[in-house]
């Protein structure tokens, strides 16, 4: 049987990174879409109908759908006592983010949204974390050194200088760096079991 294709709705080089663990090949469309959340809905929810709308964007781009392809969607926010700390606008904001997230645990929550011809299933995974604290000194060296500005919370948990950092995690660390491979792996045997 054809092997069902993968299209990434995602320009994100780390999201490409982590499906490649998959062993599958994949083709990237990225997907201008809506981000906002509704307040009416909790973050996970939230994260988990962005990652349905970037799914259902690419799907609309594609030239010729068909029954073997399979669309994925995610998203990834990081929360900090229920406040969703997205990407920043700049230094300051970084700076502030990282000096809030010091001395306290969060939550990443990532999304993510499959797409075919039959199948429209969505899941949030969630994986707290705990930071070693950082002084001024040390934020501002990986602020300057890494330039964390298009990753949500201000870092990349997968960057060396914030690895130093990391006292805890507690559930996925691929979630954290921005999929859950084992959870997106489960969703997929679901739809096609014979990956």
């Amino acid at each position: 049987m054809e092997t069902p294709v993968l299209i990434l709705a995602s320009q994100s080089p780390r999201r490409r990174e982590l499906l490649s663990l998959l062993g599958m090949r994949f083709r990237t469309l990225p997907a201008d879409t809506d981000e906002r959340f509704d307040p009416s809905k909790t973050i996970e929810e939230n994260v988990a109908a962005v990652a349905q709308g970037k799914a259902e964007a690419a799907w609309k781009m594609l030239q010729d759908p068909h029954e073997r392809v399979v669309v994925i969607g995610a998203d990834t926010v990081v929360d900090l006592d229920g406040e969703v700390l997205g990407k920043p606008d700049g230094y300051r904001e970084a700076f502030g983010m990282l000096q809030r997230l010091q001395n306290n645990t969060h939550k990443v929550h990532t999304g993510f949204a499959l797409l075919s011809s039959s199948v429209s299933c969505s899941e949030c995974v969630t994986t707290t974390v705990e930071f070693e604290p950082m002084n001024d000194r040390e934020i501002a060296r990986y602020l300057d050194r890494v330039r964390p500005f298009d990753k949500a919370g201000s870092y990349g948990i997968q960057d060396p200088l914030m690895a130093c950092h990391v006292r805890r995690i507690e559930g996925c660390y691929y979630n954290v760096v921005g999929l859950p491979v084992s959870r997106l792996s489960l969703a997929l045997k679901r739809v096609f079991p014979e990956i």
